[in-house]
């Protein structure tokens, strides 16, 4: 069975994309399947795999919408053990059109179910919003992982990220937990991103990844060349940063210590 993990923060700019893309690729290079789920309507984790979100001709929407399977909307990637489900801007239309269907907030979740035994890990790029896009997506999943990233006001954002769990957690998915929480954009040398560790592991604790993903500028530019970091630039920092915290993301689901 197959472990789902919403990536998710409501504040934007954290590194929400970055880390689904290149975690997701990641723990595929690692050899698990691995499918990622695009739910935020700008497709950039689609587009962060070299696919065209205006030019897909089905998508994450038509599953959430017209109750496609998800199965036949599915992309292959260039790492052969991930696929992803990917995003175009219908899905803005998505937050209106579900409002008036039965169970709206499970709609994600009823279609995951009949691959939950083909992957070991489902990875899902929420939206950096509070909608029925991330509510489906927070139902949907076994947990979450939240990207912070090292800036003055990176609290802020997580203390209304934490409200909405338990709001999922009283009324949605009492199931859902925290994953883990990954600090990113972190540069040792400033005292700002010391001081953002020292207030997320003050207040996290054990659920605060030991790898930490660095400030680099082929983790920034791999985008523009719709790839993964870990394909645009193996050696780089980034890449480094990445497969780390894949093998501590797998370690922590397979009980390895």
């Amino acid at each position: 069975m197959g472990k789902v993990i919403a990536i998710a923060n409501q504040k934007g700019g954290v590194g929400k994309t970055t880390t689904a893309v290149n975690l997701s690729a990641s723990i595929g290079v690692l050899e698990k399947n691995t499918l990622l789920i695009d739910m935020d309507p700008q497709g950039n984790s689609t587009s962060g795999f070299g696919i065209n979100p205006y030019q897909v001709e089905s998508s994450i929407y038509d599953c959430l919408i017209n109750a496609r399977p998800l199965k036949d909307v599915l992309l292959q990637t260039e790492i052969s053990y991930l696929k992803v489900a990917p995003s175009n801007i219908d899905l803005t239309g998505a937050e209106i059109e579900l409002v008036p269907q039965m169970a709206r907030e499970y709609k994600l979740k009823e279609a995951i179910s009949p691959l939950k035994d083909e992957y070991q890990y489902i990875f899902v790029d929420c939206p950096p919003s509070l909608g029925l896009l991330t509510l489906n997506t927070l139902a949907a999943a076994d947990s979450i992982l939240i990207p912070i990233q090292c800036e003055y006001y990176a609290l802020e954002g997580v203390t209304k990220l934490l409200n909405t769990i338990d709001l999922v957690k009283k009324n949605l998915n009492p199931n859902l937990e925290i994953e883990g929480v990954v600090l990113t954009m972190y540069d040792s040398r400033t005292t700002l991103s010391q001081q953002v560790k020292e207030e997320i592991l003050k207040h996290f604790k054990e659920k605060v990844y030991n790898t930490f993903i660095p400030r680099n500028v082929r983790l920034s530019e791999a985008p523009s060349y719709g790839k993964p970091v870990i394909l645009y630039d193996v050696r780089s920092t980034g890449a480094e940063a990445y497969i780390n915290l894949a093998k501590e993301v797998v370690n922590h689901a397979e009980g390895i210590r």
